[in-house]
């Protein structure tokens, strides 16, 4: 086998392959992070998106008679998306509101979410199998974990649904680990436009 051969037919699909990963990892991340209102970060992320998708796209359309090279292209695109979901899922983004539904006494469940430092706010409503509690409490998407353990310790029979918030108007309601503003939060922080 000489070296050209090995190029054309299994190093090249590789390149091509892992590149379409990358720079369709940084699409998924870039929509993501414009929906939830990050517009310093979302245009660098583009900038290399397209950079990366270029140079494929070139590279592709030079050598358009291999059809393992439109393979390793369709292969990238599909395994990207999944990795940038996973990468976005990992890094937890954003705030999310629990609505939390219990039957019954909720007392414990509201002390131990002011004692973890989370904002609530109960109201009585009626369900289809009588009187309920419903809790809503914001958190940080990466303690949402905690959230559901909390849930499942003191009300096990509870209800609950989680949504992504795109802005939050009081971040004191919020637990942070760390209140010092520094250079990231200023350059990424997610953007609201004034009314």
């Amino acid at each position: 086998m000489d070296l050209d051969f090995i190029f054309k037919w299994f190093i090249l699909p590789l390149l091509i392959f892992l590149s379409r990963i990358f720079d369709v990892s940084l699409g998924t991340l870039r929509v993501i992070l414009i929906t939830k209102g990050y517009k310093y970060i979302a245009p660098i992320l583009g900038f290399f998106e397209v950079l990366l998708w270029i140079t494929v796209a070139a590279q592709l359309m030079s050598n358009v008679n291999n059809f393992l090279y439109y393979v390793a292209y369709a292969g990238g695109f599909a395994f990207g998306t999944f990795v940038g979901i996973n990468i976005e899922s990992k890094l937890s983004i954003g705030t999310v509101i629990f609505r939390v539904m219990t039957q019954g006494d909720s007392t414990n469940l509201l002390e131990k979410f002011k004692e973890m430092k989370y904002g609530v706010t109960k109201i009585q409503g009626f369900g289809s199998r009588g009187p309920v509690d419903v809790i809503f409490t914001i958190v940080k998407r990466k303690k949402i974990d905690d959230v559901v353990s909390i849930i499942k310790e003191f009300n096990p029979k509870a209800f609950y649904t989680i949504e992504d918030i795109k802005f939050v108007s009081h971040t004191g309601l919020i637990p942070e680990d760390n209140k010092k503003i520094d250079l990231y939060r200023k350059l990424f922080r997610p953007y609201r436009k004034s009314k």
